[in-house]
């Protein structure tokens, strides 16, 4: 939803000017000379954001703010005033407003505050919807993000959990898929039951066997006792089998009968042992390439993939970012003694553009090394790895929906650096190999300035 600003200004020139400003970055912009009148329209009509002077006739600032604090308590207010002062702003922090924005101020010093004040109201409406699932569902695994990609597998999750299938979650390391796996197990009626994870690519087979199927007394040497396998530890559960791409034939044709029977034999064992249990599998490879190579048995292929569900790369859900970043930093804060409230547009750029080979995962690193580094309560582009802007510069890709004439190539790739550098001429010619005034060429030649 386009974001809803209302601006309100005793000065019909002043007003006039930030309306400009913002209706030229996409936004929906109400303006008023009257702060009443303002008021009265607010009634009517939802509003994300007030931009308000405080010196007005009638009803100052900070009249206006406490109100629509009162009645619109998700309606974030910036202050605007010539007459800034730190009690001023000390209290009008204390009755809610966002930020004191002090006159004189320039139209990037503005949209930054904007931008800052409409992420705020976006993590809090996701923190919102997550306590609300949560009170809903104990213990539930929350899967961060709006993109339609995660929101078709948000569904998909809720559509199959009730059920008893198999599921089979693919996709590149770091993307989530364990987390998905126990949003499958919550949502599902062995909640209550176990979710046992096991990693099939950490251990060799004779280990592997040991560890998902257990072992009878004198089985081996060492074995002392009797002793439970990860498979019957999640009877009446859910276990989690991940990187199953990694498992050998001989352990494939063992799972398989548990799965056709729903029973077992420990190793060194001579009776069967009945298990009722759900088997997520996850693995970062082409498993059904694999099939075909010889490299992983079809029947098993069929038996554990009823239901596939496909985690997208984190580049390719680059609009989750934010609200990833920011659950991530609020997570931070809890876990340590810091109070980051928030990511400068800049960086949060730098983030975005990045193409993260590591996906959530990297994005979880790169923001505790900024949250360790960061001197106050906003992390900045500095507080980023040195070689951010550098790796994501070489980390171009295509679009992939259409094939690209040599010209459209070169019109996407120089928009692409020239992002990435924050348009900056020097640094992308530099990149490109050409000089300035060719660079200033093809940019006219392309319309990218």
């Amino acid at each position: 939803m386009t974001p809803r600003i209302m601006v309100i200004d005793d000065d019909p020139i002043t007003l006039k000017r930030l309306r400009g400003i913002l209706e030229k970055q996409g936004y929906i912009v109400s303006s008023y000379t009257n702060p009443l009148g303002a008021l009265k329209q607010m009634k009517a009509h939802h509003y994300h954001l007030v931009v308000t002077d405080v010196k007005m006739p009638g009803m100052d600032g900070m009249d206006l703010l406490i109100n629509v604090k009162r009645h619109f308590s998700t309606t974030e207010v910036i202050l605007m005033t010539g007459y800034a002062s730190i009690d001023n702003a000390i209290e009008a922090t204390r009755e809610g407003a966002f930020y004191y924005l002090e006159k004189p101020f320039t139209p990037d010093q503005l949209l930054e505050t904007v931008k800052k004040a409409l992420n705020r109201l976006q993590v809090n409406k996701e923190s919102k919807k997550i306590n609300r699932v949560k009170n809903q569902v104990s213990d539930l695994p929350v899967i961060i993000g709006k993109s339609p990609k995660i929101r078709e597998i948000q569904t998909l999750i809720h559509q199959i959990a009730p059920t008893n299938c198999n599921v089979l979650i693919t996709g590149d390391s770091g993307t989530g898929k364990e987390l998905v796996a126990r949003s499958i197990h919550a949502l599902s009626h062995r909640a209550k039951g176990v979710f046992v994870p096991a990693n099939c690519g950490a251990f060799n087979e004779t280990l592997l066997d040991n560890e998902l199927f257990g072992h009878e007394k004198g089985a081996f040497t060492g074995a002392v006792g009797d002793q439970a396998g990860l498979l019957e530890v999640a009877d009446k559960g859910t276990i989690f089998l991940d990187e199953i791409g990694e498992m050998p034939h001989s352990m494939q044709v063992k799972l398989l009968r548990v799965l056709q029977e729903n029973e077992l034999m420990h190793v060194g064992g001579n009776r069967a042992i009945p298990v009722d249990l759900r088997v997520v599998s996850a693995t970062s490879k082409d498993l059904k390439a694999e099939v075909a190579a010889g490299g992983f048995r079809k029947d098993m292929y069929y038996r554990i993939n009823v239901v596939n569900i496909k985690m997208p790369c984190l580049k390719e859900r680059s609009e989750d970012i934010p609200l990833l970043a920011y659950h991530i930093v609020k997570r931070l804060n809890q876990n340590t003694d810091r109070n980051i409230n928030f990511i400068s547009s800049r960086a949060m750029s730098l983030l975005t553009g990045y193409a993260f080979p590591g996906n959530v995962r990297e994005l979880e690193n790169i923001l505790e090394r900024a949250a360790a580094i960061c001197q106050d309560h906003e992390i900045r582009a500095c507080d980023l790895p040195a070689d951010l802007t550098e790796l994501e510069l070489h980390a171009y890709q295509s679009p992939k929906d259409h094939r690209m004439t040599l010209v459209e190539l070169e019109k996407d790739y120089i928009a692409h650096l020239l992002k990435n550098t924050n348009h900056t001429k020097a640094k992308t010619a530099e990149i490109l190999g050409i000089d300035r005034a060719s660079l200033w060429r093809k940019i006219k030649k392309f319309g990218l300035d």
